[in-house]
């Protein structure tokens, strides 16, 4: 009765490791990545789409990215789009391609993204206690209905911990790995 819990736990925690993934890669370091306008939505066709499905997204050089719109008649849009994402990002066209130079971080915008970077962590480890709550939960319910046997329910809830304390790590991994690029000068 036991291994539908492990699972169902793990498979929530994957998601939110990747969910804080994304969320992390789309804060901007010193370095150009196209990750960077994952969260930019593009008015297109009468509603908005995210920018990679209008065009591709490249980081040619280490400041500079470049958007190549698949539809021409888009690169207006794709500008503004990507102006009105508050990324602190200054696009410019050339009426085929969008160039987008990344800025130098000042020390006090690091600063302040390494705080933003933290708190994005702290919201994933913050989701990742819910799900062990959740589960806990769940395994005590089973135990006092005697559906599952109190050794069973403390093996599961220890290894429930477990599984906890390797995605909160992953996630620590994660936040040294982005502060350590936020940072980089």
């Amino acid at each position: 009765m036991s291994e539908p819990h492990l699972a169902s736990a793990e498979e929530r925690m994957k998601k939110i490791l990747e969910a804080t993934r994304r969320e992390l890669s789309s804060i901007r370091s010193g370095k150009a990545s196209p990750a960077l306008l994952d969260t930019v939505r593009v008015e297109a066709y009468g509603q908005p789409v995210p920018l990679n499905q209008v065009g591709s997204v490249s980081a040619p050089e280490a400041r500079l990215l470049v958007v190549q719109p698949w539809d021409k008649a888009l690169i207006k849009a794709i500008t503004r789009a990507i102006q009105l994402a508050e990324l602190g990002l200054n696009p410019t066209d050339d009426g085929t391609i969008v160039r987008i130079p990344i800025p130098t971080l000042t020390e006090e915008r690091r600063k302040d993204m390494v705080k933003t970077v933290a708190k994005l962590a702290e919201e994933g480890r913050v989701h990742l206690r819910q799900v062990r709550h959740d589960v806990n939960k769940e395994v005590k319910a089973e135990e006092q209905k005697h559906v599952l046997p109190e050794d069973d329910a403390k093996r599961l809830i220890a290894e429930v911990q477990k599984l906890t304390d390797r995605y909160v790590g992953l996630i620590d991994d994660l936040l040294k790995k982005k502060t350590a690029e936020v940072m980089e000068v």
